[in-house]
């Protein structure tokens, strides 16, 4: 039986943390099985070298005997053809591997192509980067793995919340709610290096806040954005600009039941349970209109902890005791059976690298 294996692998920040994907496929493109493992703190070498080794053992399990490897690192494919020469100990051993796994085939060749051509198990492996439970075993639909952990059935609407960059108002740790301030320079940095990372990601839409911190962090992506008003931050009102201790001072007793009460708004503006309203019925809203597709969500704070509330069935102590920073990446799964998977809080190893 001749198959088609396709590997990939990578690493947030390169050393980071890292993980693998591997797809085999027979001769009409059917999927026969897949691999994915989140591998620790590794280098985008090794993570690669992983995933060929996973999708060849993958190959021998399923009885081929002819194997084509195709993947977009031109490193492995050329040291495991024999025309590079590999260098550093680490990538040695784990071509050696890759060789003892292949000599089980009656033939194997190695073909680059381009990470476009990719797709299946890059994305295997920025799932497992991502924290998705190991694959293993005869092909089930990506999809269905979380069915193991959670119960949950069907293929799930996956949102990617980005937390927009920096401006002046939250390097100073200030109330910012509807102000429509501008990222600051370090945050339209901080927003170009959130696009890099999400772009390694497949998805069918930016969807952002109205306010232009999240916009301009939005149009960093480089995609159509989609402005929703359900995604707004939550309304400060009075205490709009205020540190924590000035808001305290000017309202104490009232900005101590607003920290307990998630039904106590500020003065003249929104109470967290308003809030829980608005971002419940855009999530309801988003998921029947990109059912069973991924999305980027480009939001505040409030926002997207609520979404995260939602995702773990939690009460209101959450607002108080997550932290998110700025440009952070957290991601949450919807399923149809309306179980939840929060894969990812508060990510910040792109602004590292």
């Amino acid at each position: 039986m001749r198959v088609v294996v396709e590997a990939d692998g990578g690493a947030r920040g390169n050393p980071g943390p890292a993980g693998y994907g591997a797809v085999v496929f027979d001769e009409s493109g059917t999927v026969l099985a897949e691999r994915a493992e989140s591998i620790g703190f590794a280098t985008n070498n090794v993570a690669e070298y992983q995933g060929l080794i996973a999708g060849l053992t993958a190959a021998r399990e399923l009885g081929a005997t002819d194997v084509a490897v195709r993947m977009d690192s031109k490193l492995v494919v050329e040291q495991m053809s024999g025309r590079w020469q590999i260098k550093h100990d680490a990538l040695k051993t784990l071509a050696a591997k890759g060789r003892e796994v292949a000599a089980s085939f009656a033939s194997v060749t190695y073909t680059w192509i381009p990470r476009a051509q990719n797709a299946h198990a890059d994305r295997l492996a920025n799932e497992a980067m991502d924290g998705t439970p190991s694959r293993g075993g005869k092909p089930a639909p990506m999809d269905a793995a979380p069915a193991r952990w959670t119960g949950a059935m069907g293929t799930p609407t996956r949102f990617l919340l980005l937390r927009h960059g920096q401006t002046e108002l939250s390097g100073e740790r200030r109330y910012s709610g509807r102000g429509d301030v501008p990222l600051t320079e370090a945050g339209q940095r901080q927003a170009k290096a959130a696009a890099t990372r999400v772009n390694q990601m497949e998805f069918a839409a930016v969807v952002s806040s109205p306010l232009r911190r999240a916009v301009q962090t939005a149009e960093a992506i480089g995609r159509p954005v989609e402005v929703h008003d359900g995604l707004i931050e939550t309304d400060f009102g009075a205490w709009e600009r205020l540190t924590v201790l000035e808001a305290s001072a000017r309202d104490p007793e009232l900005h101590g039941r607003w920290l307990r009460d998630p039904a106590v708004a500020p003065p003249d503006g929104e109470s967290f349970d308003a809030v829980l309203t608005r971002v419940r019925e855009t999530r309801d809203e988003l998921l029947q209109r990109y059912a069973g597709e991924t999305i980027v969500v480009v939001s505040h704070v409030t926002p997207i902890k609520t979404l995260l509330r939602l995702g773990l069935d939690v009460g209101p102590s959450l607002l108080f005791r997550l932290h998110l920073d700025l440009a952070s990446l957290s991601v949450v799964e919807w399923y149809p059976d309306g179980n939840a998977s929060v894969r990812l809080v508060n990510d910040t190893s792109h602004l590292h690298v």
